[in-house]
C-alpha cells in the first residue's frame, strides 16, 4: 500500500515568525503536481534525549528557523536521529546553526560545543555572533562548485533572505575543508552560509531562510529538492513501527 511522505517539522512553531509561515505554503507549492507529501510540527518540547521511536514514521526532518528552541538537547537529538538513519534532512537558520553543534559534539568530538545566544560568555563557541547582523537582510550566496546545492539551483548564485545574528566561528569552519561535511555556500565576503553531508542522501542547512519564498509564492529550488528527497525515501520506510 502506498503511503503518504512524512515531514517532521522540528521547532517551536510561533505565528508571528515569518519563517514559520513561510513553511507550509512553500512545502504546498513544493508538493504541487503529483508529488504528495504531509508534514507536522514537532515541538522541541515534546522531544525525548532518544528521538527515534517519536520520529520513526517520518521520512524526512527540517529543524526550523526561532531559537533559542524550547528544548536545545531534544533538537539536536532529531538532527542526529536523520543523520544517522540517513533520512532526508533540511536545517535552516537555528537549524543550520544546530546542526553544527549537533555534528561538532558527535564528530568533530567538541564537548559542549556552545552556542553564543545560549552562553554569551563562551570563550570558544562554535555558533557565534555575526560580524554583521543578518536581521531582515538579504545578500548573494554563492555555490561551491559541485556542490549538491549548485545542482539543485542550477546556477552559480542566488540571492536569499536571512533573519539571524549568529553563525559558524572562523576557529571552527576551517573543518569543513576535510569533510564530508563542506561548505556547499558562501556569502560575498567568503563566510559560511550552507553546508552538506557527503555520502548521505540528503543532509543539507543554510543560515538563510529559502521557505520565505512561500510567502512571495514562489516555488523553492531547495525546498522541492528536500520534498524530492522525502518522496523517494517513503518506500523504502514503513509509516510505523520501523526505526532506522
Amino acid at each position: 500500500m502506498l503511503m503518504t511522505p512524512r515531514i517532521a517539522l522540528i521547532g517551536d512553531r510561533d505565528a508571528a515568525v515569518k519563517a514559520h509561515q513561510g513553511i507550509p505554503r512553500a512545502l504546498a507549492l513544493a508538493t504541487e503536481g503529483d508529488r504528495a507529501c504531509a508534514w507536522e510540527w514537532v515541538h522541541t518540547s515534546t522531544l525525548r534525549d532518544d528521538p527515534a521511536e517519536q520520529l520513526a514514521g517520518f521520512h524526512g526532518v527540517w529543524c526550523v528557523p526561532a531559537t533559542p528552541y524550547a528544548n536545545t538537547r531534544g533538537a539536536l537529538a532529531a538532527i542526529r536521529f536523520a543523520r544517522e538513519s540517513r533520512r532526508a534532512f533540511l536545517g535552516t537558520c537555528g537549524g543550520f546553526q544546530h546542526a553544527l553543534l549537533e555534528y561538532a559534539e558527535a564528530v568533530w568530538g567538541v564537548a559542549n560545543p556552545a552556542h553564543a545566544e545560549l552562553d554569551p560568555a563562551a570563550a570558544d563557541p562554535v555558533i557565534a555572533p555575526l560580524a554583521c547582523s543578518l536581521v531582515e537582510q538579504a545578500g548573494a550566496v554563492r555555490f561551491e562548485p559541485g556542490s549538491r546545492l549548485a545542482a539543485i539551483y542550477g546556477a552559480a548564485a542566488a540571492t536569499e533572505e536571512y533573519h539571524c545574528r549568529y553563525g559558524l566561528s572562523a576557529s571552527y569552519s576551517r573543518r569543513l575543508a576535510t569533510g564530508p561535511l563542506r561548505v556547499s555556500a558562501r556569502d560575498a565576503a567568503g563566510e559560511v552560509r550552507a553546508v552538506e553531508l557527503e555520502e548521505h542522501p540528503f543532509f543539507i542547512a543554510t543560515l538563510f531562510q529559502p521557505e520565505r519564498s512561500g510567502l512571495a509564492q514562489r516555488r523553492h529550488p531547495l525546498v522541492s529538492a528536500f520534498v524530492a528527497a522525502v518522496c523517494a525515501e517513503a518506500p523504502a520506510r514503513p509509516r510505523t513501527g520501523a526505526g532506522p
